[in-house]
């Protein structure tokens, strides 16, 4: 009796290691399981099977469907997952999956579980397991399964419970929990940077809330799977980067705030890119020139270049069209033809009383050419007495200290900056920045619009100051193109690694832009930060007074001007007369 003792203990545990024959022996089981699968199937398709753990009921079934099988029976991969994400787990254990690798564990979260009972394993215990982490798509099935044909799935809201699904019925055994959280709270925190968040008290029920085009964006969602945001204020003095800390340390569900791609945030803790946008200087505008830069502006190189040979070919033809001969050319003749000069700048001039058809065709063409650039440098100094156009532009980062401006920048951004090893960023000398270890300070300088620098800004900000500006007479700031750090920058919304409900806010977040929702709320952001009294609705350009006429200093270097050709035309008397005067006194004393 003792032997016969031992070998039936003997065959129990080679039964416990080796479920599969106990399977086989039921074929009832295996095909409850099957139609289970089928079931599954039909709610959402799966192309392949993960089964974890060693051999089980699970690894009989697989060898029965025609699906792609990855079998773990270390319970854990040491490699991404690579294959496709239409994957539904199998496990005998709920101790059976210990993933570890953090890539992996991401991939396959939203992922359907399958697990089958075995011994007194309780199924609430198995739902709060997977729960702790965040892992909600279970279902469990018994070794009665057979006979009883029930599913226990796993429900969380409002209350945590299991639900008994059977075989037979119409209900879904997986759901998706998250499209309504019944009340549960979304924590986050904001950097209450308008114009991203902004913070208000709503008149009606006398709340505190946020408004902002990514505020909004949040709150929608948090309405849209009916939760309760739970939101904090970032403190003062405490850098931005703190809100992208607590999200990795998972203390936070989602940052009220935007990161980019220069912070080398790792992709797992970003959303879908919100916005693809620009990183560029926002210079200040040069000041206008003085009029007496004007007489100096309106004077082209290649303009006076064509002027003066169209000058030498008309003197060349008046001299040719008098003489019949090309030996009266002469140097003189050519560059100090008196009819020609006056002729181009609009003054009478003398007219042959005899001229020739071919001369009269050379006056008309003088005459013309005369009235052409008389009124084209008229309309020029009108235009530009009226209006004086734009000193020179900054257009590369060495010319700033040419033009003696700073360049303000936060530390955060220059630690970004040398970390990506940002190249447009190493031109710029050391001398030419201005950082401030303060970000807020640097921010309220640069909201402020102070002259004394230039600024950081990113394309999406930059659409809120040139709606301000358009306020101002004349505008303080320009965008400069030429000098950018990105071209293509994207900006993410920090989300914690593990969040159960991404995939339903990045959904949300595609939808909102699709609509047209997010380029909307961007273009009143203005409007919303005069409303909040965020930004006064004033002219902050501080335009000079009109002066009514021009002053002497004005027209001093066309004075000037003047005053040396007519210096330079009595000297050439001089020279001419003394000349005639010296021929004459040589011939009588020859």
């Amino acid at each position: 009796m003792a032997w016969l003792v031992i070998l039936l203990f003997c065959l129990g545990q080679i039964g416990a290691q080796f479920p599969d024959i106990s399977a086989r022996n039921k074929p009832e089981l295996q095909e409850r399981l099957l139609k289970l699968f089928v079931k599954v199937r039909q709610e959402e398709f799966f192309d392949t099977l993960l089964v974890y753990g060693e051999d089980c009921v699970f690894h009989l079934i697989s060898k029965l469907l025609n699906v792609s099988t990855v079998l773990v029976s270390s319970g854990s991969t040491s490699y991404d997952w690579n294959f496709s994400s239409l994957t539904l787990i199998l496990s005998c254990d709920p101790e059976a999956e210990k993933e570890v690798t953090n890539r992996t564990l991401m991939k396959l979260q939203r992922n359907r579980r399958l697990i089958y009972l075995q011994g007194n394993i309780q199924p609430e215990s198995v739902c709060n397991s997977y729960s702790q982490k965040e892992q909600f798509n279970v279902a469990m099935v018994g070794p009665d399964f057979d006979t009883s044909k029930y599913i226990y799935a796993c429900r969380y809201f409002p209350d945590p419970k299991i639900e008994q699904v059977h075989l037979s019925d119409m209900k879904p055994i997986y759901i998706e929990h998250f499209r309504n959280m019944h009340g549960a709270p979304i924590k986050t925190i904001t950097d209450l940077l308008a114009p991203r968040s902004m913070l208000y008290i709503d008149e009606k029920s006398g709340e505190t809330k946020l408004k902002g085009y990514v505020s909004n964006l949040i709150n929608n969602f948090v309405e849209k799977v009916n939760a309760t945001m739970k939101f904090e204020l970032l403190e003062k003095n405490i850098s931005i980067r703190n809100i992208l800390k607590k999200v990795q340390a998972d203390q936070i569900d989602i940052g009220t705030t935007l990161e980019t791609c220069i912070h080398e945030t790792p992709l797992d803790t970003a959303s879908y890119p919100l916005l693809l946008t620009t990183y560029c200087l926002m210079v200040q505008v040069p000041a206008k020139l003085p009029y007496n830069m004007v007489y100096a502006m309106i004077v082209d190189r290649l303009v006076l270049v064509i002027i003066f040979v169209m000058f030498c070919m008309l003197s060349m033809l008046l001299v040719y069209s008098e003489n019949m001969s090309w030996r009266a050319w002469k140097l003189s003749n050519i560059l100090l033809n008196d009819i020609t000069m006056r002729g181009l700048l609009g003054q009478s001039h003398p007219f042959p009383l005899n001229a020739s058809k071919s001369l009269r065709i050379i006056f008309v063409i003088l005459c013309f050419a005369s009235i052409m650039m008389t009124t084209m440098y008229d309309a020029y100094l009108q235009s530009y007495f009226t209006d004086p156009p734009f000193g020179p532009h900054i257009h590369s980062f060495k010319d700033f200290g040419k033009f003696n401006q700073k360049i303000a920048i936060s530390t955060i951004e220059v630690i970004a900056l040398t970390n990506t090893n940002n190249t447009p960023f190493r031109e710029i000398p050391k001398d030419d920045l201005r950082i401030f270890e303060d970000w807020r300070v640097y921010i309220q300088l640069r909201d402020s619009f102070n002259l004394n620098y230039s600024y950081l800004v990113t394309g999406d900000r930059w659409s809120s100051f040139a709606e301000q500006q358009k306020a101002f007479k004349e505008p303080l700031f320009y965008i400069a193109k030429d000098l950018c750090f990105s071209r293509l920058l994207f900006l993410s919304i920090p989300l914690r690694r593990h969040l159960p409900y991404r995939h339903l806010f990045e959904e949300h977040m595609m939808r909102q832009h699709e609509f047209g929702l997010v380029n909307y709320w961007k273009s009143h952001s203005f409007f919303d930060m005069v409303k909040l009294g965020l930004v006064p609705l004033e002219d902050l350009s501080q335009p000079k007074a009109y002066d009514d006429s021009l002053l002497m200093e004005d027209i001093s270097s066309i004075l000037k001007l003047y005053l040396a050709a007519i210096s330079l035309s009595t000297i050439c008397f001089l020279i001419e007369i003394g000349a005639d005067k010296w021929r004459r006194w040589r011939e009588l004393r020859n």
